[in-house]
């Protein structure tokens, strides 16, 4: 969503609420995602969202929870756009991106089993990651993916060693205090420079890392896969 910063004033708590709102859903987050991603307790976002004044320190926390290059963005003087022009950026971002329904992976074998059954994926985390949960992360998605270049070259047997690895570095982001949510998409895929046209049936999963507590319902994707 396009906001000027040159020439503005200060948002006033009714104008921040707005924003805020207005990103928290364009994300599909819920209040509680807000707080946990800000480190703000869930009455402060909630204060935010009713149009309270807030401290110069909270409105920095929102910005670093929105990945915002500049942290002091709600701080200084803005433009606001119009309500149609701002009713139709979330139009824009609605028609360009896909929301699908969001589980919590509760084990190394449902997931091993979501990656036997998929072409492509995508790995994210909703916050930056450092440490053993960065190895960890890291780790788990060189392993999925050469797991799923030769898993119909293995017998189930030797898939239950494949379920206590990836295990383990799900064991590793949970004691780190973090969660992986997971969504499949089942699309059709076409090159812009196939000769032939006809449609790729692909199946896609999308696995994003959050801290636990914060995961939300819907994960949100760009429509256009690029591969």
């Amino acid at each position: 969503m396009s906001i000027e910063t040159a020439h503005g004033h200060t948002l006033d708590g009714q104008e921040l609420a707005g924003i805020i709102r207005t990103f928290r859903e364009m994300r599909r987050w819920s209040q509680d995602t807000l707080a946990v991603l800000s480190k703000l307790s869930i009455r402060t976002v909630q204060r935010v969202e009713s149009g309270e004044v807030s401290s110069p320190e909270t409105r920095r926390a929102l910005a670093i929870a929105f990945e915002l290059e500049e942290i002091d963005f709600f701080n200084k003087p803005l433009i606001m756009p119009n309500p149609e022009r701002m009713r139709a950026e979330v139009e824009k971002i609605k028609r360009e991106n896909v929301t699908m329904e969001a589980r919590i992976v509760g084990s190394g074998q449902e997931l091993v089993r979501l990656f036997e059954s998929v072409q492509m994926d995508s790995f994210s985390s909703a916050v930056e990651l450092h440490g053993v949960a960065a190895e960890a992360f890291a780790g788990l998605v060189d392993y999925l993916r050469d797991y799923r270049d030769c898993a119909d070259l293995m017998s189930e047997t030797q898939k239950l060693t494949v379920f206590d690895e990836v295990q383990g570095y799900m064991d590793a982001l949970r004691k780190a205090g973090f969660s992986i949510s997971h969504a499949r998409r089942d699309t059709r895929l076409v090159g812009r420079d196939w000769a032939d046209k006809t449609s790729w049936e692909v199946s896609i999963a999308y696995l994003v890392v959050f801290p636990k507590g914060s995961e939300p319902k819907i994960i949100c994707a760009p429509r256009q896969v690029r591969f």
